[in-house]
């Protein structure tokens, strides 16, 4: 009594023909099919546009890395310099 046997599924799909037509469920369905193309299309560019930036990033860190360490040791050479001559 609780499932669905596969008349209630012919009947239900009989009733959903009648209502919309055949041409307006294929309409419709290839309007889902074209839907999720271009979703996975969008994910697929989302995906490589993230990896690029997440490349830019890791530049910039490392970059910042490197100048923070020049910075620093430039400091220490100016500071020491300073401190032993006095």
């Amino acid at each position: 009594m609780g499932s669905l046997s596969i008349w209630h599924w012919l009947i239900v799909l009989g009733v959903v023909i009648l209502i919309f037509g055949t041409k307006k469920l294929g309409s419709m369905g290839s309007d889902v099919g074209s839907a999720i193309k271009n979703f996975k299309k969008a994910m697929n560019e989302g995906e490589s546009e993230g990896e690029n930036v997440a490349k830019q990033i890791k530049q910039s860190i490392t970059g910042d890395a490197e100048f923070s360490e020049n910075a620093k040791n430039s400091s220490k050479t100016t500071s020491g310099g300073g401190e032993g001559s006095a």
